[in-house]
């Protein structure tokens, strides 16, 4: 890869980790997509432990729309927000944080005891997850987010050419991960696509923190375009975090 140094064109040197206007916009940043984690823990805490909750999210269409709403959400936001305000990527990132915190919630009811036997995967593997395989799971996914963002916010190698690779690996996960839920039901497909996507995660982590500093030096000043890129940096490193921690914690509480 090249020096970043010398193909970024924005910014007067590579001293922009000192810059105190972008100090205070990363931790903009980091500070919603905290709170969107916080959020997320206790939606999930709430459905998990309050029957009336679990019954309505589980017992009833709302299901499919707690499944599958923040990739429709994320979908449709590629095609419907090609230039969001910053209501809207507020309301976008707010929305996908309440659905998934929502779904979180199932890892609430298995650590609860509701599956004392466990779950089955869809490529068939045992799940058996407890508060403690939680707790483990979220510090271990904490450490390795700080060291990424840590990488992103202070390299010198220029990370943005792998922006294409990590969206069409994405799209590959997916499109893989759907037909192994519906046909294939591999347990060993299944578990090299969560050791794949976590190396993706772990490169989005990475790419995002540095391209937010890249994108705040070209748009520092506007208030509106800050606004928006705080949502959707906030967005990208908490899908990125959510993502890994869940695949972490299915490998800890795999029972293979």
């Amino acid at each position: 890869m090249n020096d970043f140094s010398r193909t970024y064109s924005g910014a007067q040197s590579m001293d922009m980790s000192r810059d105190a206007g972008l100090r205070k916009f990363m931790l903009g940043v980091y500070n919603k997509m905290g709170l969107g984690l916080l959020i997320s823990a206790a939606l999930a805490y709430a459905v998990g432990t309050v029957a009336p909750l679990t019954a309505l999210v589980y017992g009833t269409p709302l299901l499919f729309v707690v499944q599958w709403g923040p990739l429709a959400l994320l979908f449709g936001s590629m095609f419907f927000m090609r230039n969001p305000s910053p209501t809207g990527s507020a309301l976008l990132y707010w929305a996908i944080v309440a659905l998934i915190g929502t779904g979180l919630s199932i890892w609430v009811v298995m650590a609860g005891g509701a599956a004392p036997d466990g779950i089955t995967t869809s490529g068939g593997r045992t799940l058996a997850i407890s508060w403690a395989t939680i707790v483990q799971a979220f510090t271990i996914t904490a450490g390795a987010f700080l060291g990424l963002s840590v990488f992103g916010y202070t390299t010198k190698i220029n990370l943005q050419p792998i922006h294409s690779f990590l969206f069409m690996g994405m799209i590959g996960a997916i499109i893989l991960g759907v037909l192994n839920a519906f046909f294939f039901h591999s347990a060993g497909l299944e578990l090299l696509l969560q050791f794949g996507v976590l190396l993706l995660m772990a490169g989005v982590t990475a790419w995002q923190t540095q391209s937010l500093k890249v994108m705040y030096y070209q748009v520092a000043g506007d208030q509106r375009s800050m606004a928006v890129l705080t949502n959707m940096g906030a967005l990208n490193l908490y899908i990125a975090f959510i993502n890994m921690f869940q695949i972490i914690l299915s490998l800890l509480g795999s029972r293979e």
